[in-house]
């Protein structure tokens, strides 16, 4: 208590330079959190985009397999035992033709048990217009429609590659935001895909979302040792996106990189400050010591001083720093008025990064609080 009492004090009576002091650690944390959630949100985006709306991983027939036919127990074996599975869908696809009087449009009908897929592709926020599909019905992307002019509630007639065709009426129309999807797949029901492609009660895939992306090649691993299964091989998107991932590595690291050379001159900075003020402070702390207060106490004086800086700047910075991310939100926008980057709160680096910074700052003031114990009273006094 006696520490801290006169930390305050001296704090008080230096206001000006207590006040850099914190507006340097502010500045320095307020850096520290804007670099790191825009980066994290650019990454957040980056995955929202590419694998976001798709199977993160997927287990397929292995080469020399055309399907599935145990699914169903693999399924359960993933669902039951598997841990950091988000999603968990079968999926029967296969390449078709759409005919007309004068065309054949090249297609992938995408069969699914839809309230299974929901939680991959979020089907129900990309419905343009009309409704999922019942079996014996397809929804159909927005660029196919405009392309055949189709219309709801209307047939539309699909050929296999063997040769069967088969009608369907249309339910409805998607809009993925990928010119490709919308041009190519054609939606319907898990049981409607089999039945067009001769694949009796098989699936062609299991597709899944994970709870932490980038550990979806060692849960993928994981899966893979479970069933242990020749006949199935089981994909990440990890494995299948190299450069992206070497992008977000590359960021990651950048954005370490940055945070580190903030703090490092934060606490050169304090400590510098710091250092000053005991030989500011030298003779008041001599006649404290001749007054009979021992070395660990005098020590502590800067310890607690670093603490109240730390702690203070920290807070400031953070506000500051979310300031900074808010009005970035609202100042770099798209065309149609969204932001360029989305803002994304991560509470766990906020903290983090507000400790590091109170941590930084008590790492500081250990230099000055062992400058404190070399100083002997006698000769402070002394020499004025």
């Amino acid at each position: 208590m006696f520490s801290f009492k006169i930390a305050t004090r001296f704090l008080r009576f230096s206001l000006g330079q207590t006040i850099l002091i914190v507006a340097g650690i502010a500045i320095g944390v307020s850096v520290q959190v804007f670099i790191g959630l825009l980066i994290q949100g650019l990454q957040k985006d980056l995955v929202d985009t590419t694998i976001g709306n798709s199977s993160q991983i997927t287990v397929r027939p292995a080469r020399g397999e055309n399907n599935i036919e145990d699914w169903e127990m693999i399924f359960n074996e993933i669902e039951q035992n598997q841990e950091g599975i988000r999603a968990l869908s079968p999926s029967a696809d296969g390449p078709a033709f759409v005919l007309g009087e004068d065309r054949g449009d090249s297609v992938l009908v995408r069969g699914f048990q839809f309230d299974d897929a929901e939680g991959i592709y979020s089907f129900n926020e990309k419905i343009m217009e009309g409704f999922m599909p019942d079996p014996g019905e397809v929804m159909v992307g927005e660029t196919l429609k405009d392309e055949l002019d189709l219309a709801l509630g209307e047939e539309i007639e699909l050929a296999t590659a063997e040769g069967k065709t088969e009608k369907y009426r249309i339910s409805g129309f998607f809009d993925f935001k990928v010119a490709n999807i919308n041009a190519t797949w054609i939606l319907t029901t898990l049981d409607t895909a089999q039945e067009l492609f001769g694949l009796d009660k098989s699936v062609t895939a299991i597709e899944m979302q994970v709870e932490d992306v980038f550990l979806a090649d060692t849960i993928g691993g994981q899966i893979e040792e479970l069933i242990d299964n020749e006949k199935i091989v089981v994909e990440n998107w990890k494995d299948q996106n190299q450069e992206l991932l070497s992008g977000l590595n590359g960021q990651s690291i950048s954005s370490i990189m940055i945070q580190v050379f903030v703090m490092v001159s934060v606490i050169l900075g304090i400590s510098s400050v710091l250092a000053i003020t005991v030989m500011q402070k030298s003779k008041e702390i001599g006649i404290l010591k001749a007054m009979g207060i021992k070395d660990g106490t005098a020590s502590r004086i800067f310890l607690v001083q670093g603490l109240l800086l730390g702690v203070f700047g920290a807070a400031l910075g953070v506000a500051l720093g979310l300031g900074l991310s808010v009005a970035f939100t609202k100042f770099a926008v798209n065309p149609d008025g969204s932001p360029i980057i989305a803002l994304y709160i991560n509470y766990g680096f906020i903290a983090l990064s507000g400790g590091i910074a109170v941590l930084a700052c008590l790492l500081a003031s250990l230099i000055p609080a062992r400058k404190s114990l070399k100083l002997n009273p006698i000769e402070v006094i002394r020499n004025g």
